[in-house]
């Protein structure tokens, strides 16, 4: 085929999903404009984001031309994920659309269909999102785009992923961040990334600072992170299309040079400069539109009621000749369709984007090797995450030939003790290395980078193409990600509804270094509250998980690294934690979730008082509290209920974990106190447990946003969750047990005053504090 003859057919193509997604935003009948426009042809509410479209047309064409001429595996990720119609309207054209959605088919009756479904009732966002054949990355919120491109590059030698960076999301935090991923992929081992900086020049309503800068300026930026930029810049289609196609051919021949090649890689990517709103209206009521911020989202807002809205729009419709694109039954022309990619080399058929296709069971040692053992309840301590992380070395090892495992983490896997995995895998690194550096490797399959953004997108783009992970974390700061784990926990919410996605690995967090033992950080790193933003999600998806000591961590580890479509929340110490349970009794009270801790009370099945945990520290806190009410009180039933699994703690109506009441009112009681150490936000357990016939009687403590630099027991203290409290609590709570235990009361008091005391004398804890171990 001649170069103008391809051009040609490129041209047509990316004309076709113009029409096709400009039809999206404004057309609820003919679509294929066999009489003239009407009113009633017009949808009553105009919604979508015409400005970036265009460009993401063109390059979606390109790279269909270079997949067909070089049977390349690519991704697309759509960095301006709000220019839903561009993708809606290449997986239709390609028919990857209607493989997934047999009621769209490619003839006028689909055609009707994709432009009605779009932002209507009933129908289909107007941001790329799960329903989306292809997709990976949500378009609700700007700045992933580049993190998941890196994540789904990783372990996937043969897979260039392309990524459409928008302009404006180039001004976000993440985003800025993620040039530097570039710095991780090793030639041989990962998939290439080719990022496409598309300068269209404006956001909603404001100049793109990247748009606006000198070219000189923008060019050494790009080149300082490490990229050779090629730029494709103009207005004139013709132009456009040749030079695209020069620089695309070269980009790609260089990334064949790259991957054969064992030097460092300068990477190369696109800078495509193209006027916002391309090919649509030039000038609407007297004031220009294209190139401008006004075509950010509907161009011409006022069809159905201004004539000449109405008349603009059917001229810019039919700019782009429909009747030599489609025959008249609606189906693109066969010289149309000669552009898209067969089977799964289409964009929208890629099974990279549809992960569960590719997902291979991990293969895991089992808990047993690495738990620890326990010969008498609460007299032995170990490190948790340490025990955690010499299983994790062995995930490695068994996984090693398969390369489908990663640990993600900014700076903390040694902090947080998971360092036995360096036994096994070294810290992925492709940059300088210095004679005092440990485990940096080419090779390595951790990643460590000091933006939690980073690390997040990282791991979801890993996931969602097929792969299994984990994301470990200072608890405070995992608040980083608030709002991206919000839009991944959204985007499994849908992915689950959709039948044609298939399942893919959770998104697995161990939150370590937590508010009760960041006592030596002070203030800034104490906070427990992304349990409290996690529990915001829907029910089906999000899995919160306290394990009390080392071997329940073990197994809470081994669970949530074998489920499917949830977001796991671990939270777990590094600190020596007294080793409450065996291996046996540790798998049986994590499969309950929730149980009594009969060893440890005093009940007779009618008991005077609850105690109740959740957490490692408020778990040795009831464990020391019950102890010492056992010492003076013996005559007290006292029963420990320990909490692994939060929602546990909910209705069965409102989570899958969730307890009947029947099975809520035999474990905590209908009608006696219950004294709950929790080890968040308290309010939490009261939103847990608000329609429980004993609500009344929870009594809950936990984090009260006091912080500072102090001792471990002291935090405790600060908060009122330490043992003398719990046992003030019982005291005050239990009818008739006031008077008869007074002195305790006074007692308990006193050890609290005598703590304060101490620590400001001696600057660390009472002895009998730092060296308590479970007398029973």
């Amino acid at each position: 085929m001649s170069a103008s003859n391809r051009f040609d057919l490129v041209d047509a193509y990316w004309r076709a999903a113009n029409y096709l997604a400009a039809g999206q935003i404004y057309l609820l009948d003919n679509p294929l404009l066999r009489e003239p426009l009407t009113p009633a042809h017009i949808k009553p509410r105009l919604l979508g984001h015409w400005g970036t479209t265009p460009g993401l047309n063109f390059v979606y064409a390109h790279l269909n031309r270079v997949i067909r001429e070089r049977d390349q595996d690519v991704l697309f990720v759509t960095g301006p994920g709000h220019g839903g119609p561009a993708l809606l309207a290449n997986t239709w054209l390609e028919g990857s659309y209607g493989d997934n959605y047999p009621e769209v088919p490619r003839d006028e009756h689909g055609m009707r269909t994709l432009f009605r479904q779009f932002s209507f009732p009933g129908g289909v966002p107007s941001h790329v999102a799960p329903d989306v054949p292809g997709s990976i990355h949500e378009g609700g919120e700007l700045g992933y785009s580049l993190a998941h491109a890196f994540g789904a590059a990783f372990d996937n030698p043969d897979l260039l992923v392309a990524c459409v960076v928008g302009d404006g999301e180039a001004e976000t935090g993440p985003l800025a961040a993620s040039w530097h991923g570039a710095k991780f992929l090793d030639p041989v081992r990962d998939g290439a990334v080719l990022p496409i900086l598309h300068l269209n020049g404006y956001k909603i309503a404001n100049p793109t600072l990247l748009a606006r800068i000198p070219h000189d300026e923008l060019d050494a930026l790009l080149r300082g992170y490490g990229y050779v930029p090629s730029y494709v810049e103009g207005d004139d289609p013709a132009e456009m299309h040749a030079r695209m196609a020069e620089v695309l051919d070269g980009v790609l021949d260089d990334l064949h040079h790259i991957k054969t090649s064992r030097a460092r890689p300068k990477w190369p990517m696109i800078v495509l400069r193209s006027p916002k709103g391309w090919t649509g209206p030039s000038e609407v009521d007297g004031v220009p539109v294209e190139g401008t911020w006004r075509s950010h989202q509907v161009p011409l807002a006022g069809v159905r009621d201004n004539p000449e809205h109405l008349r603009l729009l059917e001229q810019w419709l039919r700019s782009y000749r429909p009747e030599e694109l489609f025959d008249d039954q609606g189906r693109p022309r066969p010289e149309i369709l000669e552009l898209a990619p067969r089977g799964d080399k289409r964009m929208g058929a890629t099974p990279h984007a549809n992960g569960g296709l590719l997902l291979r069971e991990l293969r895991l040692p089992g808990v047993r090797p690495y738990s620890v053992e326990v010969a008498k309840h609460g007299t032995t301590s170990s490190e948790p995450t340490r025990a955690l992380g010499r299983m994790l070395r062995e995930v490695f090892t068994l996984n090693a030939e398969q390369r489908d495992f990663r640990l993600f983490g900014p700076d903390e896997t040694a902090s947080n003790r998971l360092d036995a995995v360096f036994e096994a895998t070294g810290k992925q690194w492709q940059i300088g290395t210095e004679p005092t550096d440990e485990h940096l490797t080419a090779d390595g399959r951790v990643v460590e980078v000091l933006s939690e953004h980073l690390c997040q997108g990282m791991l979801e783009g890993y996931l969602l193409t097929g792969r299994h992970g984990l994301f470990n974390c200072y608890e405070a700061f995992t608040h980083i990600v608030d709002s991206m784990f919000n839009q991944h926990a959204k985007w499994l919410g849908t992915h689950r509804k959709l039948p044609w996605r298939r399942p893919v690995a959770s998104l697995n967090y161990l939150l370590s270094s937590h508010v009760w033992r960041q006592d030596h950080n002070g203030f800034s790193h104490q906070d427990p509250g992304f349990i409290d933003h996690v529990m915001n999600k829907k029910a089906e998806v999000v899995r919160v998980y306290l394990p009390p000591d080392t071997n329940t961590l073990l197994s809470v580890a081994d669970h949530c690294l074998r489920s499917r479509d949830h977001v796991n929340v671990i939270v777990s110490g590094k600190n020596l934690t007294p080793d409450w349970l065996g291996p046996e009794e540790a798998a049986l009270h994590c499969a309950r979730g929730a149980g009594i801790w009969e060893w440890a009370g005093t009940d007779d099945g009618d008991p005077d008082v609850v105690l109740a945990c959740a957490g490692d520290a408020p778990t040795m806190e009831v464990m020391a509290a019950t102890a010492l009410l056992r010492e003076h009180v013996p005559d007290l039933r006292v029963r420990v209920v320990n909490v692994v699994d939060l929602m546990r703690l909910q209705p069965e109506t409102e989570h899958p974990h969730g307890m009947p009441d029947r099975e809520f009112d035999a474990l905590f009681t209908p009608d006696k106190p219950v004294i709950f150490a929790y080890h968040g936000y308290p309010w939490l357990i009261h939103r847990l447990t608000y329609r429980r016939t004993n609500h009344d009687n929870i009594h809950v403590r936990g984090y009260k946003e006091v912080g500072t630099t102090t001792t471990p027991f002291d935090m405790l203290v600060l908060n009122d969750m330490d043992r003398y409290r719990l046992v003030i609590d019982v005291v005050d709570r239990v009818p008739g047990l006031g008077p008869r235990a007074a002195l305790l009361r006074q007692h308990m008091q006193d050890q609290r005053t005598r703590h304060h005391t101490y620590i400001r004398e001696h600057g660390e804890d009472l002895p009998e504090i730092r060296d308590w171990t479970w007398p029973y």
